[in-house]
């Protein structure tokens, strides 16, 4: 059974990227090389990651970093998962500053979990990015774009490309010089070609969405 490393060599990625893409590559060298992230090398719980993104949906930073520590404080523990989250009733949960549809959400984590549905990372080792997807977009309150945010920042995998994400097509429509952003499927074709590193063009293509106006490359007139 293969077994997929968390994180990827960088240096090896950018000049994989830059030999592939001419114009993404002039992007690149302009920005310079982006450091891997530290979070490739820290273990992690899936569940309490989850649980975590599920309270952070639609939510300033502040704001719920806020709940979340309140609701640390009424399970007891600053882990969530099954056992610490029967803890509390939803009615406390709700004067935590939990929404009702982010109380059922955490629910129906606790209840996955405790059947044992939600793979550990030790098994997520093995398993390849379509299949963890699969795994856990049936979690009520988690889509596709939250799996692929822990498979590029925290299991470190190399190749995803979260083709719905408005900054990464706006970063595409800039590289491409296009009138409008592309399509998801346009970005997903688009994107083959920078296989098997698309999770590090994701993040050059993010920086390129957010550069000011008046530094990004101009058009021609």
């Amino acid at each position: 059974m293969p077994r997929y490393r968390r994180g990827f060599d960088t240096q090896e990625a950018f000049a994989h990227l830059a030999r592939r893409d001419r114009k993404l590559g002039k992007w690149m060298k302009r920005i310079g090389p982006i450091d891997a992230d530290a979070r490739w090398r820290k273990s992690f719980d899936p569940v309490d990651a989850l649980a975590r993104a599920i309270l952070y949906q639609q939510l300033s930073g502040k704001a719920a970093a806020t709940i979340v520590g309140r609701v640390e404080q009424a399970i007891g523990s600053e882990r969530f998962h099954c056992d610490t989250l029967g803890r509390v009733d939803d009615a406390s949960l709700r004067a935590c500053g939990v929404s009702g549809n982010k109380a059922l959400a955490l629910r129906d984590l606790a209840l996955r979990e405790s059947r044992g549905e939600i793979p550990d990372l030790r098994r997520m080792s093995t398993m390849a990015e379509d299949d963890i997807i699969a795994a856990l977009v049936p979690i009520r309150g988690i889509g596709r774009w939250t799996v692929e945010m822990m498979l590029m920042f925290r299991l470190g995998r190399a190749d995803v490309l979260p083709v719905d994400d408005l900054g990464i097509r706006k970063g595409a429509q800039e590289v491409d010089r296009l009138d409008a952003m592309p399509t998801p499927k346009e970005l997903a074709a688009r994107g083959e070609s920078w296989g098997p590193y698309r999770t590090y063009a994701s993040l050059y293509l993010w920086r390129i969405a957010d550069f000011p106006a008046k530094t990004t490359t101009p058009r021609p007139t």
